[in-house]
């Protein structure tokens, strides 16, 4: 067998790494550019935040769950949300979920919600990734879009998973491109909880 030339194999090494770094986007060839704009590499555990002044708009952002309940942002305004995007089969995805599932159990009586956004997968396989790690929060069934395009429509959100950190005032305090880290996840929220509401003249 003749030997692969040294270009060929450079070629392949520099595709491989890019699919490493592409995650589990489901959109591989628009998110790495998106993020990359942003200064990020897609699904690095890159953070961001906004300062309170350079936060814009509450978030206008409503769906329909897998168990056919609606859920509107505008119902917790007040309160800070997590929003999580998510696919069953995404291994990132999974390895989170048990801490994506404490943050909503601990978090209940402090005014912390998590809303995950699923824009890939059917009410089976979705329920049965909710039952596997005993989900308690709601997860939109996104398959048309609607909500991923009104996320997007603020922040680059094509790496899967991406999390969110919205305000009492529901606009986007921060974000995190892949997989979470406790202690970062979890000192955001504190900071977030810590702001004080809107009209309190704190």
């Amino acid at each position: 067998m003749s030997p692969v030339p040294a270009r060929l194999r450079r070629g392949v090494a520099v595709v491989g790494a890019l699919v490493l770094l592409a995650g589990c986007s489901s959109t591989a060839q628009e998110g790495p550019v998106d993020v990359v704009d942003q200064g990020y590499q897609s699904g690095d555990g890159s953070v961001r935040t906004w300062p309170a002044d350079d936060r814009g708009e509450a978030l206008d952002l409503s769906g329909t769950t897998y168990d056919d309940a609606e859920v509107d942002l505008a119902d917790w305004r007040g309160d800070v949300v997590v929003l999580n995007t998510w696919f069953a089969a995404c291994p990132p995805c999974r390895a989170e979920a048990p801490l994506l599932v404490d943050i909503a159990t601990q978090g209940e009586a402090d005014g912390v919600h998590v809303l995950g956004i699923n824009r890939t997968d059917d009410a089976g396989a979705a329920l049965a990734f909710e039952r596997t790690y005993d989900v308690p929060y709601p997860s939109i069934d996104d398959r048309s879009g609607q909500a991923t395009s009104a996320l997007e429509g603020v922040v680059p959100v094509q790496a899967t998973p991406t999390t969110v950190v919205l305000d009492k005032q529901g606009r986007v305090a921060a974000r995190v491109l892949g997989t979470l880290d406790e202690s970062t996840i979890t000192t955001i929220i504190d900071d977030v909880r810590a702001e004080p509401a809107a009209g309190s003249g704190a």
